[in-house]
């Protein structure tokens, strides 16, 4: 014989509200911390680390001989990692030298042109005034028929012979002093040309090593040896692995609280939640990624199907955490922007007067070409 158990209307409706006021207070639970932290808080993971991209070309033309650093090696600004054939250029200092010597000894014949041109003056003028006085000593005597009329004339004609050649003696030195006038020979115009066509052969020879712009790390290597490289085209490029940010890709409706300075926590997907790091709103760009796009979209023509746009925001990274942990260009990341701050701007600030991103490992010691062109000109003015 079997009893069977009633159950108690009480119990269950005790069980129920329980349950109920479980959830309502998972829903309390839950509003107050949209409210309180969700609210406060603006997460996207459309975020990639981005950085410099540095192509290093050629400034001149030649064959390559030797590459001294391949992809994923750590090079120093400065350092030589391409080098060029430096035959051509060592033929065109010569002939820049060359140049630079002829154009300072035809200076010094100019020079000495006017010289020449100035005696040759002094000596129309002797023969002027000896002609004249021939013709004074003849015309009196041709009054008295001493001598014929046909001596007078060719005394005259001889006066106006010479007068004629000393006027050409004297625009010859005025065209050769113009040609000089006002400078020395060193200083003149040809030879300041020639000067420059050798410093730019000299500049040219030494630009045959081509030098890493910044440090960082090889990437893209396409430059082979043997190849011949024109001056523009990219041979490699250098990854500043320490000039990194993150671009956070938000929808345009997350951006009205969104300011400049705000805090950030960005956590990348190679180190996953072992590592945080932590930066700063630096700016929103201008436009959203479609209207920057190679092929922005033409919402006027056709079928329209509205898309939520999105704008590229970039955060800053703490450098020391990133010496810790390092990051790659194209890295994917999530971030998570404390959006409590109202303080900052919802456009970026004004760029700073100084420069940055500087590099000195392009500069040449133009003193010492500016030196060996002085020493070219001295030779050669040398008696």
């Amino acid at each position: 014989m079997t009893t069977e158990t009633t159950p108690n209307p009480n119990k269950r409706k005790a069980v129920l509200l329980g349950i109920t006021g479980v959830f309502a207070l998972g829903a309390i639970a839950y509003g107050a911390y949209a409210t309180l932290v969700l609210s406060q808080r603006a997460e996207t993971d459309n975020a990639y680390v981005g950085g410099n991209l540095v192509n290093v070309s050629s400034q001149v033309a030649g064959s390559v001989v030797e590459i001294r650093a391949d992809e994923t090696q750590m090079v120093q600004a400065g350092a030589e990692i391409v080098r060029l054939d430096p035959a051509d250029a060592e033929i065109a200092l010569t002939q820049a030298e060359a140049r630079l010597g002829s154009a300072v000894r035809q200076q010094r014949e100019r020079y000495s042109n006017v010289e020449q041109l100035l005696a040759v003056v002094g000596q129309r003028r002797v023969a002027l005034q000896s002609a004249r006085e021939d013709l004074a000593r003849r015309a009196p005597l041709a009054a008295e028929q001493v001598v014929s009329g046909e001596d007078v004339a060719h005394a005259r004609r001889a006066v106006e012979d010479a007068s004629a050649a000393l006027d050409v003696a004297l625009k010859q030195v005025a065209a050769a002093k113009a040609g000089v006038a006002g400078v020395d020979a060193a200083h003149h115009p040809s030879v300041l040309a020639a000067k420059a066509e050798y410093l730019s052969a000299w500049l040219a020879s030494r630009r045959n090593a081509i030098v890493a712009p910044v440090s960082g790390y090889v990437a893209k290597r396409s430059v082979q040896v043997g190849s011949r490289v024109t001056p523009g085209a990219p041979l490699l490029s250098v990854v500043p692995l320490d000039q990194l940010w993150v671009d956070a890709n938000f929808k345009e409706s997350e951006l009205r609280d969104i300011r400049v300075g705000q805090p950030v926590k960005i956590e990348a997907d190679m180190y996953g939640n072992k590592v945080e790091f932590h930066g700063k709103v630096m700016g929103l760009a201008a436009g959203t990624g479609s209207a920057f796009s190679l092929l922005p979209a033409q919402n006027a023509s056709g079928n329209w199907i509205k898309v939520v746009q999105r704008v590229p925001v970039r955060i800053s990274l703490d450098p020391k955490e990133l010496a810790r942990h390092p990051l790659r260009v194209g890295l994917s990341a999530t971030v998570d922007v404390d959006i409590s701050h109202k303080e900052g701007g919802a456009l970026g600030a004004v760029a700073a007067t100084p420069a940055r991103y500087v590099t000195t490992a392009l500069n040449q010691p133009l003193q010492q070409a500016q030196a060996a062109t002085e020493a070219i000109v001295a030779k050669n003015l040398a008696d």
